[in-house]
């Protein structure tokens, strides 16, 4: 074991056991706040978009999750069109008696974690089970009523021990 790595777990005394806060440590750097510095649904539902590609091209399945069929119709268009060169194979998941075989779905419904490597959360609630996902991201566009949103996500996630990584693009302009 390198030594970086041993001192790193090691921790303070107040850190409590060090596995313990090195797999929350592991747990924390798979969950994801993206802020934008846009201020329309449409960059929301792009930048989804964007990391289901990254994500699905990484071998993952993936789905997001919506509240409305409205939505869920935009981001398969989305999909269907993201990039010319690239099928990403999805479906719209209606409710969760329906199961996705492909390796995207755009869910109506709260996913289940076994069924999923990447969780992306359009949604207005977090998933009773958030803590229980491999990697999740919420996306928020720069909208008052959305960034409300996000912030009540971000406490719940903190209620669940974990410390979302935060990419807020506001701070970049």
């Amino acid at each position: 074991m390198m030594e970086s790595n041993s001192l790193s777990q090691a921790g303070s005394p107040a850190a409590g056991n060090s596995r313990t806060a090195s797999a929350l440590e592991d747990k924390n750097q798979r969950y994801w706040f993206h802020i934008l510095l846009q201020d329309t649904p449409a960059a929301r539902n792009l930048h989804a978009t964007k990391l289901v590609s990254k994500a699905w091209q990484q071998g993952d399945r993936v789905c997001i999750v919506c509240d409305s069929q409205q939505q869920a119709d935009e981001l398969d268009e989305l999909i269907w069109n993201f990039s010319p060169d690239a099928f990403i194979p999805h479906s719209v998941i209606p409710d969760a008696a329906t199961p996705c075989t492909d390796p995207v779905g755009i869910l109506l419904c709260p996913p289940i974690a076994e069924d999923w490597d990447t969780v992306i959360i359009l949604s207005q609630t977090l998933p009773a089970n958030a803590d229980q996902f491999k990697r999740l991201a919420l996306v928020a566009h720069n909208d008052p009523v959305v960034l409300n949103q996000a912030r009540s996500h971000f406490r719940q996630l903190r209620a669940l021990g974990i410390e979302a990584q935060v990419y807020d693009q506001r701070s970049r302009s």
